[in-house]
């Protein structure tokens, strides 16, 4: 199921249809209570599966992790949407969420850490712990790069519109595969940035990739945002299915 015939549904979202296929799984970092969504392939659930961490953009929980977790079940992986903030912490409106979203990429150590208690969660939901790989929209873009540089135990990441600073970090080892998925045209992450990602990748000698799709700004591939590129939400789509099947 792709999501550019499915996005109908959320209408019913709005009205408070609640997700079938998605169940919650509470877990902690540390003293934080947090809340993932599972999303499990339809066959019978046992140890050992592929599975996918999901980061959610700057606003916690959203549609589009949502969707991206049962677009990933359809293919037959085990995934899970992580709550980075906490329960009862998500940002209502654009102002908080920048806020917020900014601590976590100032405190990359914490960043990190909500990612790490992620997987341990998928971990303990059935997941192979040599087969996981992380995805993120936007903010969670970001902390895909964050599991990455942090040395997460996973197999691959994929940066899906995110931010690519790190800021004045030095660079350092990174073993995960890497797949970064940018609008050509996105305006809120400079050419610099970019450029300095390339470098950063480069000296640490890493298996990587960046494609950049024309004509798409920021948030390209959310249905819900003025930015939405439905062609090229599509193609990221397939690049990161093919990219998955291939490292897990």
């Amino acid at each position: 199921m792709f999501k550019q015939s499915i996005w109908a549904v959320l209408a019913l979202l709005a009205a408070g249809f609640s997700w079938a296929e998605l169940r919650p799984v509470d877990y902690r970092d540390g003293k934080q209570a947090l809340q993932g969504w599972v999303a499990e392939p339809t066959a019978l659930r046992a140890q050992g599966q592929k599975a996918v961490l999901i980061l959610p953009a700057w606003k916690g929980v959203d549609n589009e992790a949502r969707q991206a977790a049962e677009d990933l079940q359809a293919a037959g992986y085990l995934a899970m949407v992580a709550d980075v903030y906490g329960k009862g912490k998500a940002p209502t409106d654009n102002e908080a969420a920048k806020k917020l979203s900014s601590q976590y990429k100032s405190d990359y150590a914490l960043y990190q850490s909500r990612i790490q208690a992620g997987i341990d969660a998928l971990v303990r939901q059935g997941a192979d712990p040599k087969h996981i790989a992380v995805i993120g929209y936007c903010f969670g873009g970001t902390g895909a790069l964050e599991a990455a540089r942090g040395q997460l135990p996973v197999r691959a990441v994929v940066s899906i519109h995110g931010g690519l600073s790190k800021g004045q970090r030095a660079n350092g080892p990174i073993a995960p595969k890497v797949l970064v998925l940018h609008g050509a045209e996105d305006a809120s992450v400079p050419e610099s940035d970019v450029e300095a990602l390339r470098q950063e990748l480069r000296a640490a000698n890493s298996d990587w990739q960046l494609i950049y799709y024309a004509g798409s700004k920021h948030t390209f591939t959310n249905p819900e945002s003025p930015d939405y590129n439905a062609l090229m939400s599509q193609r990221a789509w397939q690049h990161t299915l093919q990219f998955l099947a291939e490292v897990l």
